[in-house]
């Protein structure tokens, strides 16, 4: 009977583990439709049919209906394909979410890094009037303007981020905590031995502090570095740990990352879709242009902790369920 019950309760959690995190994927991808390319939402094809005074075209029908199609397309593959590998064990997709996570991690990092340069650069430029003789009068028109420097300064270097971060392993916590320090003592030299200080400097040590706090919660997440308070929960045994840990992750972990790409990219007006779309500056006209990307540290981190979750849960139900390997791996305090 053993031998029947864990392969069954294995693809069950597989396969809530593989939707979940499709999920995340589709609904990220539906809000660059519904915002970037103005594709109708599932809300306004409902009001369509329903009572509200929604009318679409055929066009837009088409475009709705389909994203509802290749949705369910997705979640059928995935069912399909995990039914027909189930040699695949829980713990081996809890360290492929968890190596997705950290590849997400390593990109945003990387990302902040030439991001917060680049900008500090251009803007130091553009403080000294010395852009135009660098640039030229046309570019430096160009990068004084925060759309076309968002898409042709800082979106390349997301993506040469993200190639950097797929060949390197390190997540680069400690330099980049390294860096602030050296932002913030460049800060304090400049003002007290050269009285010399401008906006973009402050906003380059709270770019960096607040992408080192954000990134870095998943990856403590699996390091079990999160600081908690218990009394009850380090005299567990490794088993009631493990159920714990997964009713946490169920109950709390996922829906607080949900809540967080709902509730803050739910309209083009929502707080996190909002700076993204506008490409949001900082109020200071010299200070840098990457508000808007500070809005998205959250969608990063939520997606990342969500990932992460999902790899946490999985790692506690195959020592729930007994899995073969899950006794040589230590419960995380959670």
């Amino acid at each position: 009977m053993m031998i029947n019950s864990v392969p069954r309760s294995r693809r069950f959690w597989r396969s809530a583990s593989a939707l979940m995190v499709s999920a995340i994927l589709l609904f990220l991808f539906s809000r660059y439709l519904m915002f970037w390319l103005d594709v109708p939402g599932v809300d306004k094809l409902i009001g369509h049919f329903g009572q509200a005074n929604e009318t679409l075209t055929v066009t837009e029908l088409m475009e709705t209906v389909g994203f509802l199609v290749f949705s369910v397309l997705v979640f059928v593959y995935l069912l399909r394909k995990i039914a027909k590998s189930p040699e695949v064990t829980l713990l081996d997709d809890s360290e492929r979410y968890s190596r997705w996570a950290a590849y997400l991690v390593r990109a945003a990092f990387w990302s902040i890094f030439l991001i917060g340069l680049a900008d500090t650069v251009i803007s130091f430029l553009r403080v000294e009037n010395l852009l135009v003789g660098v640039a030229g009068e046309e570019l430096a028109q160009n990068l004084d303007q925060a759309r076309w420097r968002g898409i042709w300064v800082h979106y390349p270097l997301i993506l040469v981020s993200m190639v950097i971060a797929w060949f390197s392993r390190s997540l680069g916590f400690i330099w980049l905590a390294f860096l602030v320090v050296m932002a913030e003592f460049g800060i304090v030299l400049s003002r007290f031995i050269f009285s010399y200080e401008q906006a973009f400097m402050g906003d380059l040590v709270r770019f960096w502090y607040a992408g080192l706090f954000l990134f870095a919660s998943a990856y403590t997440l699996v390091e079990g570095g999160h600081v908690r308070v218990d009394v009850v929960y380090a005299g567990l045994s490794r088993r009631a740990k493990a159920w714990v840990n997964t009713v946490g992750c169920i109950l709390l972990g996922l829906p607080l990352c949900w809540t967080i790409l709902t509730l803050g990219m739910d309209t083009k007006q929502s707080s996190l879709i909002s700076p993204i779309i506008n490409f949001e500056m900082s109020q200071s006209g010299y200070g840098l242009f990457v508000k808007y990307l500070m809005a998205a540290f959250l969608v990063v981190f939520a997606v990342s902790m969500a990932f992460q979750f999902v790899s946490y849960l999985l790692s506690n139900v195959a020592i729930l369920v007994n899995e073969q390997g899950a006794d040589v791996i230590g419960v995380e305090e959670e």
